[in-house]
């Protein structure tokens, strides 16, 4: 597969039909529809449903299209970060979980762009599971995400701070009562839980409960998602402290009795070669993590 007919391709999935996306790539319809056609014949699948002059994705097209982002992102990429110059720029990518140990992060992304202003940063939040794909398939240079980590195929800088796992519920609710809460206080309490696979089994073992007592009416990826939903009163959202703010709101968070915390650490493929703007954050991570000790 080349990487214009990859092109082609997605820009007839963007535009619907080949007219639109011959006319947008300035070829003849003959040529692009050649073009899909061979591409087809190569990997031996039909990629479109044809209604007239509309396309849909067949179940292999809409497999190829997602590929096809990643594979001419990471070309792109790797172009940006190959160019000689003086300077040092490129994009760094980091894939994010939601943690207010972020700032860390900040702070090295500020100090390089103070450095060297044409390196630019691709920030993707998920949750651990997304980080770890992009990373394995080389679509992140870096992933923040919660330790424990696997050593042997990851590179591994802790970060000092630790994140504080409680409950975040509406002010006027049946919680807000206590101060801090306790695994026999969310038995039969509508809870909105991560995504992330793990979670409720780690939470039932640190508050000395049966999983099976909790009662998970929702999950999330994103916790200012979450958030809306307490607001709403469909549950009370299980999440670390200090990512949504509560200030001003009919929200409040209350901390896990025993208290239940999270170290972080930034991670990179083992044995990856990383670009020189890569290289560079990482010192500049490095340097602001000593300076916080």
């Amino acid at each position: 597969m080349e990487n214009r007919v990859l092109r082609y391709f997605l820009t007839v999935v963007s535009e619907g039909n080949i007219s639109a996306a011959a006319n947008l790539l300035h070829v003849t319809q003959p040529t692009l529809s050649r073009q899909l056609k061979g591409l087809e014949e190569e990997l031996g699948v039909t990629l479109f449903k044809r209604k007239g002059k509309h396309m849909t994705l067949t179940q292999e097209g809409r497999y190829l299209a997602e590929q096809a982002n990643n594979i001419l992102n990471l070309v792109d990429m790797t172009t940006a970060n190959l160019a000689t110059s003086h300077d040092i720029y490129g994009t760094v990518t980091i894939g994010l979980a939601e943690s207010h140990t972020v700032t860390s992060i900040a702070k090295a992304i500020k100090e390089v762009q103070q450095t060297y202003p044409n390196t630019r940063f691709h920030i993707q939040s998920g949750n651990a599971q997304q980080v770890l794909e992009q990373l394995d398939n080389g679509l992140s240079d870096y992933g923040l995400i919660v330790e424990p980590i696997n050593k042997i195929e990851y590179e591994v800088l802790s970060l000092h701070d630790e994140d504080v796992w409680g409950v975040l519920t509406r002010k006027n609710g049946p919680l807000a009562q206590y101060e801090t809460l306790t695994g026999a206080q969310l038995v039969g309490r509508p809870l909105i839980v991560s995504a992330q696979q793990g979670t409720t089994r780690m939470l039932a073992d640190q508050l000395n409960m049966d999983e099976a007592a909790l009662d998970i009416v929702a999950q999330y990826n994103l916790l200012y998602n979450a958030s809306l939903l307490v607001a709403e009163g469909v549950g009370h959202a299980v999440m670390l402290d200090g990512i949504v703010n509560t200030t001003g709101t009919d929200l409040i968070f209350i901390p896990f009795e025993p208290k239940i915390t999270s170290k972080l650490s930034v991670i990179w493929k083992r044995g990856k070669p990383l670009s020189t703007s890569s290289q560079f954050f990482l010192e500049k991570l490095k340097a602001v993590l000593a300076r916080d000790i």
